[in-house]
Order: C-alpha cells, then sequence, then structure tokens
C-alpha cells in the first residue's frame, strides 16, 4: 500500500469513528424522550417524505429556497462523486469508471454542472448573509453571520474549488480523456496546460485539500447545525399527518407527572425536531408574536429545547434532573415564562416549517406543566379559569341567558330525529352582543334556507378551547366529557358551529373522547346551500365598496377552510374579496388564539393592531371575517387606528343582508 494511501485510509478511518461517535451520543438523548407512536400509514408517510425533504415544497415558497433547493440536490448528487473519492482513496483501482461507458459519461457530466451551480449557490448565501441578509436570520441566540454558517459554506466552496482542481489538473495530465463530459472541468485543464510545471502540484494539492476539507465536514457535522442534513429527511417522515393543533389527552391519576417542565418530559419527536431545526427563520417571520416584539420566537423555543439537552446531557445519562431549567430567566437553553404565554396558537410557524418541525405543541405542553403543575399562570387568566369551571363561560354570565338572542326568531331546540342539525351557539354567540349579531344572522339565513335546525338552549356549555390551548387540561377534559356526554344524550350527529374555535375543538378533539360528530363551519354549510340552489341572490349588494377578507387562523390553516367564506362574499356582493398581503394558509394572526383573547399585550406592537395595518393597505370599505374573536380583535384594531368607518361584518351578515335585500 501506498504512503498516501495509508495515510488517507487512516485518516478516513479516524473521522468515520469519530462522526459515529458523535452520531450516536446525539442521537441516543433521543431515546431520554416519552414514547409516541410516529409508524402507521408509512406509505403516506414516504409520500410526505418525498414531498418535503426531496421535494423541498415548504423551501421554495420563498425566492431564496431556490438557492437552497440547488445545494440540497447538488449535495445528493455530489454524495455518489465524494463516495467514489473515498473509496477510490482506499481502494485506488475502485472507481465509478467501472461503470458502462455511457453511465459514467452521464455521471461526470452531472458532476461537473452541478459542482458549478453549487459554486453559485454558495457565493449567493455569502450574499445573502453579508450584504443583504433579512432580519429572520438574526435570533437572540442564533445569527445569521455566526461563523459556524460561514465555515460551512466555507468547506462547500472548498470542496467545489478541489474538484474542479483536480479534475483540471486529470485533464492536463491526460490521465481524464473524456473532455466532453467535463466541460467546466476541461476549461480548468486547459487553463493548466499553460502552466504545465504547476499541473502535478495542483492536482495533489487539490486531491490533499479535498481529503482533508471531507474529514473536517465528516468530523464538524455532528456538532454543528447542519446536522440537520441527517435528520431532515427523517423528520419528515415521522412528521404529523394530521394537523397537530390537537393535543393529546393526559391522564389524570395518582403520581402522574403533567405537561412538560423538564426537556425530557418532552416526547422522542419533539427531541428529534431539535436537532432537525435547520435555523432558517422561516417560523420567526411568520410568527405574530415574534414580528410584534414578544418575547416569543418559535426558533428560540427549538434552540433551547437542543441546548438544554445537550447541557443536561451527562445527568441524564447518570439518572440524573439537569441542572439547566427549561423554564425559568432568560438564557440560552431556557425559555421565559413570558415567552410561553405569548403563544397564539396560530400554526403559523408550524405552516412555515420547511421539515415539519411542530413548535406550537410544544409550547402548549409547557403551559400544562405551568398551569397544572405549578399553579402558575397570567393572573388574568384566574378569572377566566374560574367563570369556565362555575359557569362555564369565559365571562361567567348565568346559563339561563345563553338563549336571549331568540326572543325575536322562532328557534327550536334540537330534537333527536326531528331535527338535522345542533347549533352550537357558543359562548361568543350567546353572551357577545356584536357576536350575537351574527348569530341571528345565521339564524335568518338557515330559516330562509329551510334547514332543520335547532340549539340546546341553557344547556349548551362551553366547548373549552381557550382551556385546552392555555394548558388547562384538567378543566378542558372535565368540559369536554359532559359536553360529550350531553351530546349523546340528545342524538346530535350533525352540528353547526359560528366559531371557528368551536369548530376545531368539537371536530378534532372530541374524537379523543370517541365522540365523532359531522361538524360544519357555517360558512361551509351556506356554501353549499348556494351551490345547491337553496340560497338564491338575484340583488348583487354593493352597499359595501371594497370588501377586504381576513382569513381566521382556526378555520383557515387549522381546518382548511379557505374558499368557503370567500363565496359566501363573492354570491352576495357579486365581487370577491380583496386579499391581505398574508392570505390563506400564510394569513396572519388576530392575536386572540391560544387563550390570547382573554389577555392583555404588554410588550411590543399589538398583534390586531398590526393585522388591522395589513388589511388597512387593501384600503377597504367593509372588513370581512369568519369568526367571533376576529370579529372583536378586528373591530378594536380600527377604532385604535383611528378608522372606525371601516365597516366589519362576519361573512354570513354580508350573505343575509342579501337576502333581506331579495326579499325587500
Amino acid at each position: 500500500m501506498m504512503p498516501q494511501t495509508v495515510i488517507f485510509t487512516t485518516l478516513l478511518v479516524a473521522s468515520l469513528l469519530f462522526f459515529c461517535w458523535s452520531v450516536y451520543r446525539r442521537f441516543s438523548l433521543v431515546c431520554y424522550g416519552q414514547p409516541e407512536d410516529r409508524l402507521d400509514q408509512p406509505a403516506r408517510r414516504l409520500s410526505e417524505m418525498f414531498l418535503y425533504a426531496f421535494g423541498q415544497l415548504r423551501v421554495l415558497r420563498k425566492p431564496f429556497g431556490l438557492n437552497h433547493f440547488v445545494i440540497f440536490w447538488s449535495f445528493m448528487i455530489l454524495a455518489l462523486a465524494n463516495g467514489e473519492f473515498l473509496v477510490n482513496g482506499v481502494f485506488p483501482s475502485v472507481s465509478l469508471a467501472l461503470l458502462p461507458e455511457g453511465m459514467h459519461r452521464v455521471l461526470l457530466f452531472a458532476f461537473d454542472v452541478v459542482s458549478l451551480l453549487t459554486l453559485f449557490a454558495i457565493a449567493f448565501s455569502f450574499i445573502r448573509r453579508l450584504v443583504v441578509k433579512p432580519p429572520y436570520l438574526d435570533s437572540l441566540y442564533v445569527k445569521g453571520k455566526s461563523p459556524e454558517a460561514f465555515l460551512i459554506l466555507s468547506f462547500i466552496a472548498l470542496l467545489m474549488l478541489a474538484y474542479f482542481g483536480l479534475h483540471g489538473a486529470m485533464v492536463a495530465l491526460g490521465t481524464e480523456n473524456d473532455t466532453a463530459a467535463m466541460p467546466i472541468s476541461s476549461l480548468v485543464g486547459g487553463a493548466l496546460a499553460a502552466h504545465p510545471s504547476l499541473v502535478s502540484t495542483v492536482y495533489s494539492v487539490s486531491w490533499w485539500l479535498h481529503a482533508f476539507v471531507l474529514f473536517a465536514f465528516i468530523c464538524f457535522l455532528p456538532h454543528s447545525k447542519h446536522m440537520h442534513i441527517l435528520t431532515a429527511i427523517p423528520n419528515c417522515y415521522f412528521g404529523a399527518l394530521t394537523w397537530p393543533a390537537t393535543q393529546p389527552r393526559e391522564k389524570f391519576e395518582k403520581g402522574a407527572v403533567y405537561g412538560v417542565g423538564s426537556v425530557e418530559r418532552f416526547t422522542w419527536k419533539d427531541l428529534f425536531d431539535s436537532f432537525s431545526c435547520t435555523e432558517c427563520g422561516r417560523c420567526q417571520a411568520a410568527c405574530p408574536a415574534a414580528i410584534t416584539g414578544k418575547p416569543l420566537n418559535p426558533r428560540q423555543i427549538v434552540h433551547a429545547i437542543k441546548t438544554n439537552l445537550l447541557e443536561n446531557s451527562h445527568a441524564l445519562r447518570e439518572g440524573r434532573s439537569g441542572t439547566l431549567p427549561l423554564i425559568g430567566d432568560e438564557g440560552e437553553g431556557t425559555n421565559t415564562e413570558e415567552a410561553i404565554w405569548a403563544c397564539t396558537t396560530c400554526g403559523a410557524c408550524m405552516e412555515a416549517c420547511p421539515v415539519l418541525i411542530e413548535q406550537m405543541p410544544k409550547i402548549v405542553k409547557m403551559r400544562r406543566h405551568l398551569v397544572e403543575t405549578e399553579s402558575r399562570f397570567p393572573e388574568e387568566l384566574l378569572n377566566l379559569f374560574e367563570n369556565m369551571e362555575q359557569r362555564s363561560n369565559p365571562w361567567g354570565i348565568a346559563p339561563g341567558e345563553r338563549a336571549k338572542w331568540v326572543s325575536t326568531l322562532p328557534v327550536k331546540p334540537f330534537a333527536a330525529g326531528e331535527t338535522e342539525y345542533l347549533l352550537y351557539v357558543g359562548c361568543a354567540g350567546s353572551f357577545d352582543s356584536r357576536a350575537k349579531q351574527v348569530t341571528v344572522a345565521l339564524a335568518t339565513v338557515l330559516n330562509a334556507a329551510g334547514v332543520s335546525w335547532g340549539i340546546l338552549g341553557k344547556d349548551e356549555k362551553c366547548c373549552g378551547d381557550s382551556l385546552r390551548r392555555l394548558g388547562n387540561e384538567y378543566l378542558f377534559e372535565k368540559m369536554a366529557l359532559e359536553n360529550v356526554e350531553l351530546f349523546r344524550e340528545r342524538g346530535v350527529k350533525k352540528v353547526i358551529t359560528l366559531c371557528p374555535h368551536c369548530l376545531t375543538t368539537l371536530k378534532n378533539d372530541y374524537r379523543q373522547y370517541g365522540l365523532e360528530l359531522e361538524v360544519v363551519h357555517q360558512s361551509e354549510l351556506i356554501a353549499e346551500l348556494i351551490r345547491s340552489g337553496r340560497i338564491k341572490l338575484d340583488k348583487k349588494d354593493d352597499s359595501l365598496g371594497r370588501i377586504a377578507y381576513h382569513d381566521p387562523c382556526y378555520l383557515g390553516r387549522h381546518n382548511d377552510i379557505f374558499d368557503a367564506p370567500r363565496t359566501l362574499v363573492q354570491a352576495a356582493t357579486g365581487t370577491a374579496a380583496v386579499e391581505a398581503e398574508r392570505n390563506g394558509r400564510n394569513s396572519f394572526c388576530c392575536g386572540a388564539g391560544g387563550g390570547r383573547m382573554w389577555m392583555e399585550e404588554f410588550t411590543g406592537e399589538r398583534v390586531n393592531h398590526a393585522r388591522v395595518d395589513e388589511l388597512l393597505a387593501q384600503k377597504p370599505d367593509t372588513i370581512c371575517v369568519a369568526c367571533p374573536y376576529c370579529m372583536t380583535m378586528v373591530e378594536d384594531g380600527l377604532k385604535d387606528k383611528g378608522a372606525g368607518q371601516v365597516r366589519v361584518r362576519d361573512v354570513v351578515e354580508v350573505l343575509a343582508e342579501g337576502l333581506l335585500r331579495k326579499n325587500a
């Protein structure tokens, strides 16, 4: 064996052993997480993996994502070239040249072109971080201009330069004759041919540079954020198959531990998520709390979990609790309570993440710990919890007041076998003076279409949405069980809701309690009534002027209902609503979700102000919503902004007004 081969083989074996040891040390920490089944539906999981990991679907949503797409696929293609280099370094007689000539030529051409594209992509990455760095690349503990990021980019650039130096020298030396298949290397070889005394030196320097950078890359990879090269693809495979706004049930029994107060209380998937984070900042750029200056940053939450796990790893391996707190004062590896309570659970972070990390459920798990184990939560929530427990509504109003909105309408109680739909009015639709107008409008539309519906009246209870998102799982479960029993007793099968939060709770959360209901949002049902011809609007209403539509997070992003509300606006006015800059799946929260409806904002800009500014940029005369929370937040925002002349209407109100005009 030649000395060069011996040195290369020794360094390669040492690098691979260090790599395996490092990967084992990190991945074994995932095993300290709680069990969670993510092995069901393998065909669907494979499909998701190919779509998001290999297809880079979410990466390509941003213009600069094309750059990452090039680097990703270059990495995949050049893995073959680098594999050949490593094997050839140990066994010089083994190379891809042993393949059939045609196949070998295709590979040589691909390696040459892809290496050049990678060089361009790396150059763009340097420019982006040094010259035109977007603000979301930086967070408190993660910086866009970090030495680690530049080191990795430099490694990749050096590998490409070494590739062209090596193969250019081979062309110049005449050991690589297939120049047509290597257009870039041939150009380099042509330039080197003018300096024959340098060719051998360039060959040797390029060969060893390629080798040393590869060895350094192999050793450094598991200790950097670029470990996501190893974890992103499996993380997409193990991603949630349903939108994870619904949190798992807890077992309320003696000795049980509630929520997550230390890192090992997360599931293995939560911990694996932390190693899969690319720290790209897309979640940060989408988060309403982060954008408006709150202490919450979803990227920071995931980064803190990884840092906490690594810092406490020694203690965990010895069976002890870690010394770095998961929840506490500001510090790397620790989440503050202010950050945990700032989440609106809108899900924008999860929608933006290219590798399907689930940030929001981790926050709710920590809320559960604070509420159920520590009894530590913002003081303003105390009244909410008491009102929910005693009167089953956020305001603590007597249940007998629930049905007062029906005084002017012929409304029947729900009766199994006689009534098709239960109209689940919800707390806002029953008690809030503005939302009650929406309830009346819905009742008017349902009656006009001849829909068979009824209500529970004073027997209706809150669905518990805010309690669950705020982490008060014990009280949520109590109310959920009561509702499930009530629905079964009354024989309820089909439900109409006004509120997207009621919709997602009755439809998605209550399945965990064995109750399968057909739940539709009012906009879905009415859109279907329009399509079927049961509602006809001959006169188009133009009195509302220019209409902008705001997507409620729990209707759109959480339940995939985007078109139905827009259908109602179009049907009533004959004109499509104008869209805010962020709309549909990428819409911006009103600030009321996740129980934030019942909490004040003391830091930064108010979320509803930011959203109202965005809506006002469309110069609307009317803003349409489809959620009572959004109604309150948008109306308040307009008043605060001195834009009270802009009307706010629920989409069902727009349609009801159209019906009344038709019949006038």
